[in-house]
């Protein structure tokens, strides 16, 4: 009996142990998107621009990649997929066209992030980030 006593507190403490080291934060997210991203990718072009009109920015995305809003959330297909956008390190926006609006933006600086994925959000490993001022 004295030989499982010990048996059982290793199995507890390396129980707690791992509990302890499976946290996820929203720098985790990002350092894994970019693990995912796989060698038989296409790498699509990407170029965004900002057009701001007082309270508006317009943010204007420029790719090859075929933005497919039907195949949203489904099967991999390379040369396919859809945006994910970011305003300040914000929550993700899933965008479907390339174009997105952001209204009613109190003056300051601004930073957008878009980058591009695949239909089941795998990364394509392209992404670009654009500052821009809201006057």
């Amino acid at each position: 009996m004295k030989r499982v006593y010990p048996s059982i507190l290793l199995v507890v403490f390396l129980s707690i142990g791992l509990m302890g080291c499976s946290h996820n934060s929203a720098t985790d997210f990002v350092i894994v998107e970019e693990e995912n991203v796989t060698s038989d990718s296409v790498k699509p072009r990407l170029a965004v621009e900002i057009k701001v009109d007082g309270d508006t920015a317009t943010v204007l995305i420029d790719t090859d990649l075929k933005i497919s809003a039907q195949n949203y959330g489904s099967e991999k297909v390379n040369g396919e997929g859809h945006i994910h956008l970011y305003l300040d390190n914000g929550e993700k926006q899933g965008v479907k066209q390339k174009s997105y609006v952001l209204e009613n933006l109190e003056k300051g600086q601004y930073v957008v992030r878009v980058s591009l994925h695949n239909n089941d959000h795998t990364p394509y490993g392209v992404t670009e980030t654009v500052e821009f001022e809201i006057k």
